[in-house]
Order: structure tokens, then C-alpha cells, then sequence
């Protein structure tokens, strides 16, 4: 069962795990409509996450073994409405693991983020230990919930795995309102305009993730023999870093009249507080973690995609 399902990762997770397990055999849910890439592929319900009710009974009837819970309030969006990320960010976690707990599910897939580590962090080559003190309502309610996440197996043996993700850059889905989603507006904005404005400076170095790898990482994780998951909080994940300039510059090798000006907003004081680049040996040595997508294969792959959806709406070059 995937809680969150219409979201960046869920969409394309959903679809992954279905293919792997069959289509009738994954239950995706949602607060709002199907999305158009879920229609006919599989069965679907409107849920909203923070009903502990109804997702206990939809997990009694239908038998549910696994739980992927992805519903959030992203880091830029969170900011807005601080305590009702907070609610809703930990509140659907809470009532997900003690539900794994009463009805003994094997396995639940959290995600957490690069938003748990803050300015005191070390920001290069951030290691999997380490100062821990997010300033943003998204990187305390996320590393909070690490900290459960590992409580409950601890205490109760539960099997709850999760991952620390970058920022994830996909064809298939709109941005949902992360500090990241800049480097997947740009793209959309290259084929339709020619032309982006970044909320980010142009030196700022993010680590990032194309969504292929971040979902085969995911479905690696979850697929590992436990006495593979050394950590039960999350493990930090890491594909490729770069900054705004960086992923204009391989824009411009596919459409050189692409144009690109910077103006930081509130969001650049996120980032900057965010690593901007992340060791993920842990990851890597314990259950054989490789990412395959670099900025150049990324970007070619992004425009095979993007080209065919904007055909109709394609700019002069």
C-alpha cells in the first residue's frame, strides 16, 4: 500500500512496485484525484493520511503487508504553514508505525531527507553520523521522525527502512513544492520559454538525484535481507551534486539559445543550510548501492521525455 501515491516519488514508485509485484497486488492511495499516469494501471482510493481509521481498515481488509507512507508537506511549502507540517509530517508517520506494530506488517518504507542536517552541519561530503540541527520545520519534523522510526524498531522489532534523499529531478511529475524542484522547473521552462529565472543562486551546489535511480534505490533498500539495514534511522543517499550554473551549461549543450538569470528568494536561505554534497558509503557498503544517472545522461534523458509532452508548445531556438 502506498500512502501519498500521486506525489513526485509515489507516482513513479507506484508504478515500479506494481510492475515488480503485480498490479492488483499495490494499493495506491491518495487525498486527492488519480493521477493520469496511475489510471487503469491498478487499484486506487482516496485517502487522506492523517485518518489512522481508515488506513487501519483499508490494511485489514485488503491485506496489506507493506506500507510505503510518502505523504508530506515539502520544505519550501512547510514554511508557509509551519505547525501544519508538523502535524501532518509526523502525525501520519506515528500512526503508520503503530499500526506496523499491531498488525506485525513486514516491512515500511519512510522517507526522510537532506533537510535533516542544518548550518552546522559539515557541507561537503556530509557523513552519515553527524551534527544533526535542520532549521526548517520539514528538516525537524523529518529528522524527529527518523529518531521514532528507529525507537520502533528498536523497542519493537518493526521493520522500518528509510532513506535520506536528495533532490529528485523527474519527467513525469510537476515540482511539489521542495527547495530542490528548481532543477526540474528548469527543464520545463527550456522547452516552453527558452528561458529561466532561478529562486537560487547560480553557485548553489545541491545534492541531486534523477528519479530512476532514487526509485531502484528505494525498491534495493527494500528488497535488501535485513540483516543488511544497519541503520534504522535513514541512510544518506547520494547520486550527483551541482548548481544552477552547472545544469544551464548541459541545458545549453541540447538548446544553446537557452537563457537562465538568478533571484534568490526565501529559499535560498534553505539551501544554503543544506549540504552540498553527501557521503553515502553506508549505503553504498552495506546493501550495494549504485547510483547510474550523471548531469549529462540525466539531462538528455529529461529532453527525450519533455520534448514529446511539450511538442505542441515547443519555443524557437
Amino acid at each position: 500500500m502506498i500512502i501519498g501515491a500521486c506525489g513526485q516519488i509515489g507516482v513513479e514508485l507506484t508504478l515500479a512496485l506494481r510492475n515488480l509485484y503485480g498490479n492488483h497486488n499495490v494499493i495506491a492511495t491518495d487525498i486527492r484525484e488519480e493521477h493520469p499516469l496511475l489510471k487503469d494501471t491498478g487499484p486506487y482510493l482516496v485517502l487522506n493520511a492523517t485518518d489512522a481509521v481508515t488506513t487501519h481498515r483499508i490494511v485489514k481488509k485488503e491485506g496489506i503487508t507493506q506500507i510505503y507512507l510518502l505523504a508530506a508537506l515539502l520544505s519550501a511549502t512547510a514554511e508557509h504553514t509551519p505547525k501544519r507540517a508538523w502535524h501532518i509530517n509526523t502525525q501520519c508517520l506515528l500512526q503508520t508505525l503503530e499500526l506496523g506494530v499491531q498488525e506485525k506488517l513486514n516491512k515500511i518504507f519512510w522517507p526522510s531527507s537532506i533537510a535533516v542536517f542544518g548550518p552546522s552541519t559539515p557541507r561537503d561530503n556530509t557523513p552519515q553520523q553527524t551534527i544533526i540541527e535542520p532549521h526548517t520545520v520539514y528538516g525537524i519534523s523529518k529528522y524527529a521522525s527518523e529518531l521514532w522510526c528507529q525507537y520502533c524498531h528498536q523497542r519493537w522489532g518493526l521493520d522500518v527502512r528509510s532513506l535520506r534523499y536528495p533532490g529528485l529531478i523527474s519527467w513525469k511529475s510537476e515540482p511539489g513544492g521542495g527547495t530542490t524542484d528548481y532543477a526540474v522547473e528548469i527543464y520545463h521552462e527550456a522547452l516552453k520559454n527558452n528561458h529561466y529565472s532561478c529562486f537560487l543562486s547560480e553557485q548553489t551546489y545541491l545534492p541531486m538525484m534523477y528519479m530512476d535511480d532514487a526509485i531502484r534505490g528505494t525498491i534495493e533498500l527494500m528488497e535488501s535481507p535485513a540483516e543488511k539495514i544497519k541503520t534504522r534511522m535513514a541512510y544518506n543517499l547520494a547520486a550527483m551534486s551541482f548548481s544552477p550554473k552547472e545544469i544551464a551549461i548541459a541545458i545549453q549543450k541540447h538548446y544553446p539559445g537557452f537563457t537562465i538569470d538568478y533571484k534568490p528568494d526565501f529559499r535560498q536561505e534553505i539551501a544554503d543550510g543544506w549540504p552540498a554534497s553527501i557521503d553515502d558509503t553506508a549505503a553504498r557498503n552495506d546493501w550495494g548501492w549504485k547510483h547510474e544517472f550523471d548531469i549529462d545522461k540525466m539531462t538528455a534523458d529529461m529532453f527525450l521525455h519533455l520534448n514529446n509532452k511539450y511538442k505542441e508548445h515547443l519555443v524557437v531556438m
